[in-house]
């Protein structure tokens, strides 16, 4: 086989990976399809002597000498990077990290250590910028405390895929309310129609065994002021903390406020049905402000005070709403109107779980203590909601309302 061309390919493969292809041509040959054995074969370039270390003065000056090639972020988280080794070597766990765009904890402390260069120029004030790019910043600063990370942000979001989790939930919960709407021909307090809770969808506490209720609930909501304020808080605060965090883990946050919601009101209320998205928004978004107020100093939102106490005075207004709704004198005797005990749950999760989500940026969750922690708390608060949900309401001789 011949001469490998110059080590200057590397560096530009981190700006484009499909150049290794046209400056390697036996490459598709010999490289396996597996990322990390890809990134192994271009570390071994300059590594002769698979020592597991390239010198950072050799990095430094590959990226000086194709620097017209990265993006100018890029370049400045890479040469942050170099900066940070004190023995002058870069490991080959690094070396992946790096090109793979995922950080690992040691990645990112090495990245923290050269965060004086990185910050040299803030993100916020780069001009000239697209309006999607300016989209993307103001997203970074809506949901990410560190400089460091909104550049990472930045640079590595491609829009692929879009945050598709929140805008299907909400799209669901748009047509279903509409479908209802027509069929019951009442849009405003569709609770109180007679007809409401013989939707399948709805949790009702006598028909608890249907597992699935304690999930769709929240395609069913008591009207359009309900369904109103959940649609502006999924799309105001859901849709940004996805395109930071991912499907997986907003979705994650959401369905454990949804399911911590339901289980709650059968622990708590055990009378009421459950209806609406409320527990799945109040987790997002009481994570969101919890993060918020941890890293105060950091958060550079506009108007971050005035937004926190409108999201807050909103949040009561609808919570308010639903204890009103709960004690009003039900339309459909002897069962109440539908719980308000769902929305605690969703918080519960938000400052507990929630938290360690979005305070994680990019970061392996199963190496933080606190999330294992919690997640034995929820485990724990699911494995007795189900055991109460078997026993605790034949024990107790509890009369519920009959079923719809």
């Amino acid at each position: 086989m011949g001469e490998h061309p110059s080590p200057g390919p590397a560096v530009a493969a981190c700006a484009e990976a499909e150049r290794i292809e046209e400056l390697e041509p036996e490459a598709e040959e010999r490289l396996p399809e597996a990322p990390e054995d890809h990134w192994k074969v271009l570390f071994d370039q300059f590594d002769p002597g698979s020592t597991g270390y390239i010198s950072t003065g050799t990095f430094r000056s590959l990226l000086e000498s194709h620097s017209a090639k990265l993006d100018p972020h890029k370049r400045e988280v890479l040469l942050a990077l170099a900066d940070s080794h004190a023995d002058g070597q870069i490991c080959y766990q690094d070396f992946v990290s790096l090109m793979s765009n995922k950080r690992s904890n040691s990645f990112r402390q090495a990245i923290l250590q050269g965060n004086r260069r990185l910050s040299s120029k803030a993100l916020l004030e780069e001009k000239g910028l697209s309006l999607s790019q300016r989209l993307i910043r103001h997203v970074a600063y809506e949901t990410l405390p560190r400089e460091i990370d909104r550049k990472w942000y930045y640079d590595s979001y491609t829009c692929c895929p879009p945050p598709w989790f929140m805008l299907t939930v909400t799209l669901l919960e748009v047509a279903f309310f509409l479908y209802n709407g027509v069929s019951l021909g009442q849009f405003v307090l569709q609770v109180t129609h007679p007809r409401y809770l013989k939707n399948s969808l709805v949790y009702h506490p006598q028909l608890r065994e249907q597992a699935w209720r304690y999930l769709t609930y929240i395609f069913m909501h008591a009207g359009v002021e309900h369904l109103g304020l959940n649609v502006v808080l999924q799309l105001l605060v859901g849709v940004p903390l996805e395109m930071v965090h991912g499907a997986t883990r907003i979705g994650l946050v959401y369905v454990a406020g949804v399911m911590a919601g339901s289980l709650a009101v059968s622990v708590a209320d055990m009378t009421a049905p459950v209806v609406g998205s409320s527990g799945g928004v109040y987790a997002l978004v009481s994570a969101h402000l919890a993060n918020i107020v941890m890293n105060w100093s950091g958060m550079k939102c506009q108007f971050k005070l005035l937004r926190m106490a409108v999201a807050l005075i909103c949040m009561s207004m609808e919570f308010g709403r639903a204890v009103w709704l709960r004690f009003h004198p039900s339309a459909y005797p002897p069962c109440p109107h539908p719980s308000f005990v769902a929305h605690l749950g969703g918080v519960a999760v938000g400052i507990t779980l929630g938290v360690v989500v979005l305070r994680n940026y990019e970061q392996r969750l199963q190496d933080q203590s606190l999330w294992w922690i919690f997640v034995a708390m929820y485990t724990v608060f699911v494995l007795f909601a189900i055991f109460w949900n078997i026993f605790a309401y034949t024990l107790l001789d509890l009369k519920l309302p009959p079923p719809p």
